[in-house]
């Protein structure tokens, strides 16, 4: 992979498929608190899913793309696993990322061979101006500058890399360090949460756990297929918290 576009066509096999077939990832694990001066405690597990369609971005030349997804995770009681409705009285906001989108141009993606296994590094730290303002959200809002880290390790076998599929087997993790979530009502009180995950490429949407698709299907069931065409801007929690909350006045 010496082409600056192999690594790339590598990855997106990986990721996503060449084809543009749909693709979903599924993933499972928890969300940790910490705060100064207090144990790190186990708040929420957390568990989500990302149906993707890959498709080349022919305005931005022929080793580029655009990866079309949704994403929908939902925070589960850390014991019983059930999907929460309410946490601490508060009412829980799940994730309902739509569109979560990305453009890919070659660029030297970390990459790490652990024997008959490829696994490819993404850490992308984040810092912007929070779509929740501290003036207009002082319950809700950490400060007025997003920041997090997110850290995506993607596995697949050497093996198959080297095969001519357009799409492989794959493996992956995923952990970020954020803010309190804005429904959690902490407004700028010291600390934030710790996401630690793992998950899979899936053979199909029907794959994902039934409990999980049931609860797609009941509130938003366009969540079981990636977007048509390309949208912008991405949602995210805060934004999405911020449309279900517009600012008074």
């Amino acid at each position: 992979m010496t082409h600056p576009a192999e690594p790339l066509r590598s990855f997106a096999r990986t990721r996503a498929s060449l084809d543009g077939e749909e693709v979903t990832y599924w993933w499972s694990g928890d969300v940790y608190s910490w705060a100064p001066d207090e144990p790190y405690r186990r708040i929420f597990g957390f568990e989500g899913l990302n149906v993707s369609r890959l498709v080349p971005d022919a305005e931005a030349g022929p080793d580029a793309y655009r990866l079309l997804t949704r994403e929908a995770a939902f925070y589960l009681d850390p014991v019983t696993r059930e999907i929460l409705e309410t946490w601490q009285d508060l009412p829980v906001v799940h994730v309902w990322n739509d569109p979560a989108n990305q453009k890919w141009r070659p660029f030297p993606i970390p990459t790490t061979e652990l024997g008959d296994q490829v696994c490819f590094s993404l850490e992308i730290p984040l810092a912007y101006p929070s779509p929740l303002p501290v003036a207009q959200y002082p319950v809700h809002s950490a400060g007025d500058t997003y920041r997090a880290l997110e850290l995506f390790q993607f596995f697949a076998d050497r093996a198959d890399l080297a095969g001519p599929a357009p799409s492989v087997p794959a493996t992956m993790s995923w952990s970020r360090m954020s803010p309190w979530l804005p429904w959690m009502a902490r407004g700028q009180r010291p600390g934030g949460l710790t996401f630690h995950c793992r998950g899979r490429k899936l053979g199909a949407y029907a794959e994902v756990p039934e409990r999980t698709r049931a609860h797609v299907a009941a509130h938003h069931p366009e969540f079981a297929h990636a977007p048509q065409e390309w949208s912008e801007p991405n949602e995210t929690s805060w934004t999405y918290f911020r449309r279900l909350h517009p600012p008074r006045g």
